[in-house]
């Protein structure tokens, strides 16, 4: 596969998990900032080589093929990441650039032997679930800081948006995976959380819990 159908399959995967019914076009036009006629073009490529199922106004689904080609190329981007920041200390809010790079190598062992290096991480540096070399994702329950009961013990797991800003503003916060928090109280005006995080109160907004996964 050629790096922009790569894109495409991963954008698909994604977009997939909200609605796995079928993807609209308009959404992976959105997500890959270019034109739907250019989005129609390329599902007719995938779907010739058996990786989507698309039929005009009715939404595109993965194949069997490519969910499975989908899910390798995110395995790759997810190892890259710990790879990033475990060995070469790149924080957490760097490293999705250059994973997105990284991720087109094509070689297999390469990946393997990545894989084996770092101990068969199950998870990536945001909490995002590595899929394994057959496709299988270790499954954990979890919900949103903003759904957690008052005066029970939480740890971060992961996060729900990724972006760099977001990472940046938990860096100042000292948020990071494993924190431990504990809701101390609830404002029933905006859902502002009252926390105790690592043994300090803070504030934290109703934005920042719902984008927060602990269990």
């Amino acid at each position: 596969m050629t790096t922009s159908e790569e894109n495409y399959l991963k954008v698909i995967y994604h977009l997939s998990q909200v609605s796995p019914k079928g993807v609209n076009t308009n959404a992976i036009a959105g997500m890959l900032e270019t034109k739907a006629s250019s989005v129609t073009d390329m599902l007719k490529k995938l779907s010739d080589k058996d990786l989507v199922s698309y039929q005009k106004y009715q939404g595109v689904t993965l194949t069997e093929n490519g969910f499975l080609s989908a899910k390798m190329i995110v395995r790759k981007h997810r190892l890259w990441e710990v790879f990033l920041v475990d060995k070469l200390q790149f924080s957490w809010d760097e490293v999705h650039e250059i994973a997105e790079e990284l991720e087109h190598i094509q070689s297999i062992a390469l990946i393997d032997k990545l894989d084996a290096f770092l101990g068969h991480p199950d998870f990536d540096p945001h909490g995002d679930p590595i899929p394994n070399r057959q496709g299988e994702i270790k499954k954990t329950s979890k919900l949103l800081l903003s759904e957690a009961e008052l005066n029970q013990e939480y740890h971060c797991v992961g996060v729900k948006d990724s972006s760099s800003e977001f990472l940046k503003y938990l860096d100042k916060q000292k948020i990071a995976l494993g924190s431990v928090f504990k809701v101390i109280e609830k404002e029933s005006f905006d859902d502002t959380l009252t926390v105790e995080i690592n043994a300090q109160e803070k504030i934290i907004s109703n934005k920042i819990a719902n984008n927060l996964y602990v269990q």
